[in-house]
């Protein structure tokens, strides 16, 4: 038999949900509020009130089993169940006696109450709280044992359609994935061992932490493996995050290329809602959009249409479903997720506090697996999303926006408003800053007061001019009040002002947030092809001391590639002029060693520029490109495209830029990079705040906050130029630092080749040697 374990409340909503979508309060954590609410109307409803009352059933239907439970907001004399709803519905607003879903979900606590107690009848009670005027409005209703038994049979045998249908395709699932096969021939070197690695920690539940450099094929590596657990029912949902677009379009192809062995495995890839909007200009209300109007009436059929016949959920297939049921693909691409196996996703769905899908991540663990791509750039990103800045020029806009009649909002906004003056005077006259280790308490409570009494002010007055301006500042307030309970010891507040004051609640050490969204997985693998030194990032992404790690060489052959470092160049800021003349000539050294595409990364676009000049003054017929800031997808495209087979083309790039990562030119499209400088990030005011916090929690504030993520853009550049394992290579590492031993000792195992050069004429040997031998070799 098989069984089925679902909440009253999923039931409810799923079957019974209508309307539209309104995203225009979707900042609001409605959930936190809710919980408010009922606390308070418990606590005030006498000792006869027994309050969270869990009730569960286990009823079958056509040999399936259904366990489903909940928890009565109340019991009341143990005669009547309460339901306790908060809306901004205006007192006496609500239509007939309550509205149909609340009622669902009160029918089925009453019936699982009555069977346990054995009650021939029950009371059913909706109390809602209408968050404007802060009263309650109570419904009643006296239903029979039969009554209500019939009315969850109903729901139940409704359900069971979408059950069925899950289910075989469960087995067929599951029947497919036993019979998978690893999709190639042979496995590459160290392959073999990391997806012996992956099953492993999946199948036991834990945590990994994995450098597998460019070649092993880390994709299919981490996939194969976990749809091999998959298949013995160690997890029921993988998840494979991703920074960038095109790490995403790798899962995709590597997934394609699995279901040539005809494997059932239903995925989707969630696009970011901007970028699949039908609209020019996104706006999710009912009145302006088409597709968020009615929604909910529409998406079931959508969905049970969109399972029947498709697999591989792409952008493409989400816009055609969404065209032909007039749903939004966004929101649709949420949904089908309930019921695929596997989603391709941003990292912001799991991680980001305002992001994160809660249909899978605000309950308790679950046999989910997480890969995690290029993972070295969750670092600073989940920095950013622990973070929130609230801005005094959004506060002065609205407060001169408001009517004075809004007497509330008004006094409201203006409190936030002298509360942010009084931070701007404490700013030092020099720095403009001010930096503190605690959170701004007063202001906390200011900015709780203004969102508590938004959410009132903005349902009431959608038709006001200024609605998207108070909109727009409560959208900023709710994140900053959502962060502010985050705040803790890796935290601190930066204010700075200018032209602007802002404050920020700075996330210095996102890895206790990261832990516990990873908890919510069973199993996490995170894997790059840059994740050196290993336990710098298992520290900094929530990994413990006890948690896997394992690093592998590089499976192409060492002598493809040549890494130098000439000593003689030193690109400290205040050694660079110094430096131009030097790294010109390296360059030249390169193509006259050997004629090809090459890229140079600079640490700074006044370097970059400064070299550029200079370099095509002294060498006018070589053909050189260079990198302009704010580049859109065409101009890098065209800037890519200038790398072809057999060119003679110097590209000028920024290090961690764009070009840097991601950029993928095999064969001689790329034969060498010349990278200047170790990558160190230009002091800034949050750099020195990690630089702060690590010199007193490990006295390696140098180290976490510049050192290794500067080392991280020098390996990503450098992985531009071995794509495969006929490339061939030089890499010139253009600063004196690496020979030390700082340096050094972080390098990754396949750079042990790395050489050092004292002078110009050694360096020409080195490089005139290296491809004479490529060509003996080709010979």
């Amino acid at each position: 038999m098989d069984i089925v374990k679902l909440s009253v409340r999923k039931l409810v909503e799923f079957l019974m949900k209508t309307g539209d979508i309104d995203t225009r309060l979707a900042g609001a954590d409605r959930a936190q509020m809710g919980t408010k609410v009922h606390q308070e109307l418990q606590n005030a409803a006498g000792e006869n009130y027994e309050k969270e009352v869990p009730l569960q059933i286990e009823y079958i239907y056509e040999d399936i089993l259904f366990k489903v439970e909940g928890r009565a907001d109340g019991i009341i004399n143990q005669k009547v169940i309460d339901e306790i709803k908060s809306t901004y519905t205006p007192l006496g607003g609500i239509p007939n006696d309550g509205y149909p879903i609340h009622w669902a979900q009160v029918i089925c606590y009453g019936y699982f109450y009555a069977k346990k107690e054995e009650l021939t009848t029950v009371t059913l009670q909706l109390t809602y709280y209408h968050l404007s005027e802060k009263e309650t409005s109570q419904f009643t209703r006296r239903m029979t044992f039969l009554e209500m038994e019939t009315f969850f049979h109903n729901l139940i045998k409704e359900y069971a359609n979408w059950v069925k249908l899950q289910l075989a395709f469960s087995k067929k699932r599951t029947d497919s994935l036993k019979k998978l096969q690893f999709p190639f021939e042979t496995y590459r070197k160290g392959q073999r061992e990391l997806a012996i690695a992956v099953y492993r920690t999946v199948y036991n539940g834990d945590t990994l932490f994995c450098e597998a450099p460019t070649g092993i094929g880390k994709t299919i590596s981490s996939l194969f493996p976990t749809l091999k657990a998959m298949s013995e029912n160690k997890i029921d949902k993988i998840f494979y995050l991703t920074a960038k677009t095109i790490t995403r379009q790798v899962a995709e192809d590597a997934m394609d290329e699995l279901r040539r062995q005809k494997i059932n495995l239903r995925t989707v890839t969630i696009t970011a809602k901007d970028k699949i909007c039908f609209l020019d200009e996104r706006r999710c209300e009912p009145d302006f959009c088409q597709y968020a109007k009615g929604y909910y009436n529409r998406i079931n059929d959508c969905l049970f249409d969109l399972m029947r016949h498709e697999q591989t959920i792409s952008r493409e297939i989400l816009e055609a479903y969404g065209k032909k049921y007039t749903v939004c693909p966004f929101e649709l691409s949420l949904d089908v997720a309930l019921f695929c196996d596997m989603i391709i996703c941003d990292y912001n769905y799991l991680f980001d506090p305002k992001v994160y899908l809660r249909r899978f991540f605000i309950e308790s663990k679950e046999n989910f697996a997480f890969l995690i791509d290029e993972a070295h750039n969750l670092v600073d990103r989940s920095k950013m999303m622990y973070s929130a800045t609230l801005s005094k020029a959004l506060v002065l806009q609205v407060k001169k926006s408001i009517n004075k009649n809004d007497i509330n909002l008004y006094q409201a906004v203006s409190r936030l408003n002298n509360e942010l003056i009084k931070f701007r005077k404490l700013c030092d006259r020099d720095t403009k800053t001010l930096v503190q280790n605690e959170a701004a308490e007063d202001l906390n409570a200011i900015v709780t007061e203004f969102v508590e009494i938004a959410k009132e002010w903005l349902p009431q007055n959608a038709e006001k001019e200024n609605q998207s301006l108070v909109l727009e500042l409560f959208f900023e307030a709710s994140h900053y009040e959502r962060i502010a309970g985050f705040y803790g010891d890796n935290y601190s507040t930066l204010i700075e002002t200018g032209k602007d004051t802002k404050i920020t609640q700075v996330c210095i050490d996102p890895s206790s947030l990261l832990r516990e969204k990873l908890n919510f997985g069973r199993a996490s693998i995170l894997f790059s092809a840059t994740l050196s030194p290993l336990n710098y990032y298992s520290e900094l992404l929530g990994g413990e001391k006890d948690t896997s790690k394992l690093s592998f060489r590089s499976p192409f052959p060492e002598k493809n590639v040549k890494i130098i470092s000439p000593t003689y160049i030193h690109t400290r800021y205040q050694e660079r002029p110094s430096s131009y003349e030097k790294i010109i000539e390296c360059i030249h050294m390169m193509m006259e060693a050997k004629s090809g595409n090459y890229l140079l990364f600079f640490p700074s676009y006044s370097y970059m520029e400064e070299v550029y000049h200079r370099f095509i003054e002294q060498y006018p017929n070589i053909n050189v490109i260079k990198q302009s800031r704010n580049m859109d997808v065409e101009v890098r495209e065209a800037f890519l495209k200038e790398f072809q087979v057999d060119q003679k083309i110097i590209g000028f790039a920024i290090l961690g830029g764009i070009f840097s990562e991601g950029v993928d030119l095999k064969g001689t499209r790329l034969i060498g990079a010349g990278i200047i400088g170790v990558g160190l990030a230009e002091p800034s005011l949050s750099q020195n705040l990690m630089r702060e916090y690590y010199d007193q929690k490990a006295d390696r504030g140098f180290y976490y906050a510049y050192q290794i993520p500067g080392l991280n853009k020098v390996l990503q550049a450098a992985g531009r130029v071995i794509r495969s394992s006929t490339d061939k290579g030089v890499i010139l590492l253009m600063d004196s630092r690496f020979q030390e031993t700082r340096y050094r000792n972080e390098l990754p195992a396949h750079w042990r080749n790395l050489m050092f050069v004292r002078n110009p004429k050694q360096l020409a040997e080195e490089l005139s040697t290296f491809w004479q031998k490529q060509e003996e070799i080709n010979d």
